[in-house]
């Protein structure tokens, strides 16, 4: 596929959520079986409905995936992912409250993750975040 290729496809528009514990690590989930990429881990979220908002989005997405209703999400970047299979808008919100115990609803697994992080493999998506989280943590 050419470059031009890749850039003529309208990207899909995704919430993910960057849920930080009161410890400071983040919420990565691993992807489930019979989905592309399963095995790899990412932040958690999905893809937007017609007419929801990202956070609202990123509220369903969660509930039904795992488990739990966030508070307030704080909208942080925005990232295009050209992928084999599709292209994506990914819409970052960072998520510091929620109610509901975890309950991984696709047979996913779960991890608290500072940096480095120790899970592999890591979704290509999810590599510009911990960019950033890194960029974040040295300017503390």
């Amino acid at each position: 596929m050419s470059a031009t290729e890749a850039t003529d496809r309208v990207p899909v528009d995704v919430a993910v959520g960057v849920l930080f514990d009161a410890q400071g690590r983040f919420l990565l989930c691993s992807r489930p079986e019979g989905k592309v990429y399963a095995g790899h881990w990412e932040f958690p979220g999905g893809k937007l409905e017609a007419g929801e908002t990202v956070e609202q989005a990123l509220r369903r997405e969660l509930i039904e995936e795992i488990g739990i209703t966030i508070g307030p999400a704080q909208p942080w970047r925005v990232h295009v992912m050209d992928y084999p299979h599709a292209r994506v808008r990914l819409h970052f919100c960072k998520v510091r409250a929620w109610t509901g115990g975890f309950e991984m609803r696709e047979g996913q697994q779960m991890a608290w993750s500072r940096l480095p992080v120790e899970v592999a493999p890591v979704l290509p998506g999810t590599l510009p975040v911990l960019d950033w989280l890194a960029e974040e943590a040295a300017g503390d």
